[in-house]
């Protein structure tokens, strides 16, 4: 069985504060990309995990195996599973593979062990895994609140090409909550409503939408800066960090202003452009 784990970006992404519990609440706008891993599963006699690149963790801080043990322990499974990973979401860039990879796990299993779970069912064990996981069990476009799991879906039709550069910047979650500066009170700011209403208007977005991580993280590593202001040079008419970054996204009116612009950085930068009528394949 092979599966398509896509990425997603934030269109929007504002920390409201810590809750009592560690976590913070938040507010975003997931939107999914034309920009997959592939998972390769196969009944096997234990739980392993091979995967084609040194950067990934084959071991039990890996997303997938973490998937796959909670689901097997939770529905008393006996069967183990080969999961076989090839990477080609970028990792530490914000565009959520791992959590991703986990949730294509997770709808796997459901298929290969016969276990007929609904997708709520699944979101509720995905959220033992990650804040962003449960969203990737169906994916698509939603508005997430809480600490990412309180998802409301719904369809955004983007009328841009949707441009991201990765650079060799690596930033996990962790390192940029803790340089986070809070700046909100707590209360949502009508996110959804906000992109509904204006996403045809890039002027109007660049002016209501933000990602509150950002700022704190160009401080330390300038050259996301640098590629943001790139991509608007070269014609994107909306420009954001997605995430904890450290991949940037742009708008772009057409496709050749896409590639002139993905075609002007560094071979070495990852980069992946999605049409405006992109719909995932599951």
């Amino acid at each position: 069985m092979t599966l398509q784990a896509y990425a997603k970006i934030n269109i929007g992404l504002y920390i409201l504060g810590k809750r009592s519990d560690g976590y913070h609440d938040l507010e975003t706008i997931f939107h999914e990309i034309n920009l997959f891993d592939e998972i390769d599963l196969e009944p096997h006699k234990t739980l392993e995990m091979n995967a084609d690149s040194i950067l990934v963790p084959i071991d039990e801080t890996n997303l997938c195996l973490k998937a796959a043990n909670i689901l097997r322990k939770e529905r008393k499974i006996k069967e183990g599973v080969m999961i076989q990973l090839r990477k080609k979401i970028p990792i530490g860039a914000g565009l959520g593979g791992g959590s991703s990879d986990a949730a294509a796990v997770l709808r796997g299993l459901n298929e290969l062990w016969k276990l007929k779970l609904s997708n709520h069912q699944l979101r509720t064990i995905a959220g033992q895994i990650g804040s962003d996981v449960p969203f990737f069990i169906e994916g698509g476009n939603a508005y997430a609140s809480g600490r990412g799991e309180i998802l409301d879906y719904f369809s955004l039709e983007i009328p841009f090409w949707i441009a991201v550069v990765t650079p060799l910047i690596h930033i996990s979650t962790t390192w940029a909550y803790s340089h986070l500066k809070l700046q909100r009170d707590g209360k949502g700011s009508e996110l959804r409503s906000k992109i509904a209403k204006h996403i045809s208007n890039p002027k109007k977005i660049t002016s209501l939408v933000q990602n509150d991580f950002e700022q704190s993280t160009i401080n330390v590593y300038p050259e996301i800066g640098r590629l943001k202001e790139k991509l608007k040079e070269k014609g994107a008419v909306f420009s954001l960090m997605s995430g904890s970054g450290s991949s940037v996204f742009g708008f772009f009116e057409s496709e050749k202003k896409a590639l002139d612009a993905l075609g002007s950085f560094p071979k070495n930068y990852q980069t992946s452009l999605t049409a405006p009528t992109f719909k995932p394949d599951r």
